[in-house]
């Protein structure tokens, strides 16, 4: 009697702590080394949590192997660290991936999470599928001296009351001071000339979704302006294309819009290996 060859299992569910540099991140894997499915790893908004990609999960469902983590002193579990740079957010997506033993894998990431995809994308294209980039990563010089005093004035005003939520992870275990430096280097970092040429070197597939309207702490039509600086790098790089403007504002997209996540994931995955 001949033995038919069986496919491989899913592994099962796993979650545990990943320790990095002088820390430790609370990680969600839904599968494991060899199982089948496209890993998809998610990203997450600055001081958000792995729980804003549920829907996103759920939408694209089991066919794919899905890992969502909480950054440092984010979320219930994942430990404080001494360094909270943008950098760091770079290192960790590294030691996600190996510490869950993936080789290649779709990146989704969402506000920060984007810029924190684009630059991983860009250094490592071998082992990017592809990157969905949801409101986030526009090439745009939204930042200047007046800027900044208004973030670092923002976070001390929401000082008094972030200790009473943080049993709950939904607010960081950072200082004000902390989540402030953590804006305005974002703000540094989105500037034209520091992001332009990090997509212009990206050779993988890039989908944008781009929501509409306001963000936290934005005013008029500040967001909009923003996003209007991603024309160029779509114009000057191929690879890069909007997969979807929603109706949603920024902080609602995940909730509101996950399905065109879902839609510019499934597109991104399906491009692997082939002609773009």
């Amino acid at each position: 009697m001949t033995k038919s060859s069986a496919v491989p299992a899913a592994a099962a569910p796993w979650t545990g702590m990943v320790p990095v540099d002088d820390t430790a991140l609370a990680v969600t894997d839904t599968g494991g080394p060899g199982s089948p499915g496209t890993p998809v790893v998610y990203l997450n908004g600055q001081f958000a949590t792995q729980g804003y990609w549920r829907r996103t999960v759920a939408e694209l469902g089991p066919g794919w192997r899905h890992i969502t983590y909480d950054e440092r002193a984010r979320g219930k579990k994942s430990k404080t660290s001494a360094d909270y740079s943008f950098e760091a957010a770079v290192r960790d997506v590294d030691a996600v991936l190996a510490a869950r033993g993936v080789e290649r894998a779709v990146l989704v990431g969402w506000s920060y999470g984007a810029v924190v995809a684009a630059h991983w994308a860009a250094r490592n294209p071998d082992r990017t599928v592809g990157a969905v980039l949801v409101d986030g990563a526009f090439p745009y010089d939204w930042l200047d001296g007046a800027m900044e005093e208004r973030i670092r004035g923002l976070f001390r005003r929401l000082a008094w009351f972030t200790p009473l939520l943080r049993p709950t992870g939904l607010v960081p275990r950072m200082t004000a001071a902390q989540q402030a430096e953590s804006n305005i280097e974002l703000g540094r970092l989105s500037r034209e000339r520091e992001l332009g040429p990090v997509l212009d070197d990206i050779t993988v597939p890039v989908r944008y979704v781009v929501a509409s309207g306001t963000s936290f702490g934005s005013r008029g039509d500040e967001q909009e302006r923003i996003r209007a600086g991603l024309d160029a790098a779509t114009a000057r790089n191929a690879n890069i294309r909007i997969g979807a403007r929603v109706a949603s504002n920024h902080g609602a997209i995940l909730r509101k819009d996950f399905r065109a996540v879902a839609d510019s994931v499934r597109e991104v995955g399906g491009l692997d290996g082939q002609g773009r």
